[in-house]
């Protein structure tokens, strides 16, 4: 089932997330709907939040379905290390039709559990190391535009209240 994205100005975007602690059905269930909703998004990558549901639940394909290996399910995940610096152009689908240069770590661990809760250790470069940082800031209650200036995220927030206004949002 595919599940609206909700938009910049949602509650539920902008605080943490709880952590998973039953993992049967029900969590497959959502897990399957959520990559149907990114992949129909067009998107990399999805936390719960973006739909509406404050649970600690990430997924990611870079591959965006090229790779069915790179489909990757995070649940509680945390950034255990982080290296580099790399800025590159970002977006979130729950902030559409805007982009801003982010810097992020250029590379990272991360620590999660997978479907059935074990816990794993993955690490990413590049636009996966990106992704990783993007959700996780997601079950953090954070968006992107909280990581460039104040100037253009307030420019970024007037926009968006005019498109409210005009109900294009």
């Amino acid at each position: 089932m595919i599940h609206f994205i909700v938009k910049f100005g949602n509650p539920v975007l902008e605080k943490p997330a709880e952590k998973v602690t039953v993992f049967d059905e029900e969590l497959k269930r959502l897990i399957d709907d959520m990559f149907e909703s990114m992949y129909a998004a067009r998107g990399v990558g999805l936390a719960a939040p973006q739909i509406g549901i404050a649970r600690r639940i990430a997924v990611v394909d870079v591959t965006f379905k090229e790779d069915p290996s790179a489909k990757l399910v995070l649940i509680n995940p945390e950034i255990i290390h982080k290296e580099g610096r790399h800025m590159q152009s970002e977006g979130c689908l729950s902030i559409p039709d805007f982009r801003e240069n982010v810097t992020r770590s250029q590379a990272v661990t991360i620590r999660a559990q997978n479907l059935t809760g074990k816990v794993f250790e993955k690490s990413g470069d590049d636009l996966l190391a990106r992704a990783f940082q993007h959700e996780i800031d997601h079950l953090n209650g954070k968006l992107y535009i909280s990581h460039i200036s104040a100037l253009k995220r307030d420019l970024i927030k007037r926009k968006i209240r005019k498109l409210v206004k005009a109900g294009e949002w």
